[in-house]
């Protein structure tokens, strides 16, 4: 179980990492050449992996202990439908009142059919999603780290990369660049996570990537339009980085920890739907926030403040959960 908790603990690292570098490298290369080509790269990548895979990874066995797959369409249905529109309307919010038919409406379906959903799932004989699942609050906390990462992730590059542009007038290539220290602080820090998460545990590891990064957000949330790059943009990226990695070592590995065999596919699946949902649910509603002000960079700061509250909030609710889990086990 050590062994699969450090597994799941760097992959919880590197998932993030993928994301930033995407994300510095094709601003790299669109500033030479045309941004068409990034669609190549994913191609390239994918096909590397197909060549690689069948040398490097050992051949699977059937356990034949697995449990068959939840045949449930009524709640795939229903849980697809409430996440899409419930995202589509946040996400339009960006642009758009909140009284619109567009924003509005589509978060109140959204909502509803999500509603349904976990009313299905307690009636259904095969749940999708079985609701005693989540009950596990080490489990629930390790989702909303990743909920939250996720999130914060997307953040920081939406907002570095409108603020160095539009108001700062850094060319793309100068954007993606000022991004490296970030990548360099996931490397070095997710080379780290897997011991952290062996010697001091999940829980703490969790919360305190939850404070580095809270710290540093707020750091952020001095933004202005004449911020330094050396001596405030770049460090408090940098600090971040070094708390979204912890963060998400230690949530991969509460979200999965006490699941049974044939339970680890939905344990993924549940993860891997917090992660997608940081970066449209999540990001939305910081950016709802930032709507509040007419200034854009006022809005942006605030969107970090509110987003710093939220990661001392989610330590606050680890420890209380870390506690009661040592209190139940005594």
């Amino acid at each position: 179980m050590m062994a699969f908790a450090r597994a799941v603990a760097t992959w919880g690292g590197v998932s993030v990492l993928g994301a930033v570098l995407g994300f510095v490298s094709s601003g790299i290369v669109a500033s030479f050449v045309s941004w068409r080509w990034m669609f190549a790269i994913p191609i390239a990548v994918s096909a590397l992996g197909l060549r690689a895979g069948g040398r490097l990874l050992p051949a699977g066995r059937p356990l034949h202990t697995q449990r068959r797959p939840a045949r449930d369409p009524l709640g795939a249905v229903l849980a697809t439908g409430g996440i899409m529109f419930a995202s589509f309307g946040l996400i339009a919010s960006h642009d758009t009142s909140w009284k619109s038919p567009m924003v509005g409406g589509s978060v109140t379906v959204g909502v509803a059919l999500l509603i349904a959903f976990l009313i299905v799932e307690r009636r259904a004989q095969d749940p999708l999603l079985p609701p005693a699942f989540l009950l596990d609050m080490l489990r629930a906390v390790g989702l909303l780290g990743t909920f939250l990462a996720a999130a914060v992730s997307l953040l920081i590059e939406f907002v570095f990369l409108t603020y160095l542009q539009q108001t700062r007038g850094w060319t793309s290539f100068e954007t993606a660049a000022s991004f490296l220290p970030f990548a360099f602080g996931l490397i070095v820090t997710n080379l780290l996570a897997a011991a952290a998460v062996g010697k001091f545990g999940a829980k703490a590891t969790l919360v305190t990537g939850f404070l580095v990064a809270g710290a540093s957000l707020a750091w952020l949330s001095v933004l202005d339009s004449t911020t330094a790059y050396f001596t405030t943009l770049m460090p408090a990226q940098v600090l971040l980085a070094i708390g979204i990695a912890l963060v998400f070592s230690g949530a991969a590995v509460l979200a999965t920890a006490n699941v049974a065999q044939e339970q680890t596919g939905l344990a993924g699946g549940v993860m891997n739907t917090a992660m997608e949902l940081g970066p449209t649910v999540g990001f939305a509603l910081l950016m709802a926030v930032a709507a509040t002000r007419a200034d854009v960079v006022d809005g942006y700061a605030i969107a970090f403040g509110t987003a710093a509250a939220c990661c001392g909030l989610a330590a606050v609710a680890t420890l209380l959960v870390a506690t009661a889990s040592r209190g139940a086990s005594a």
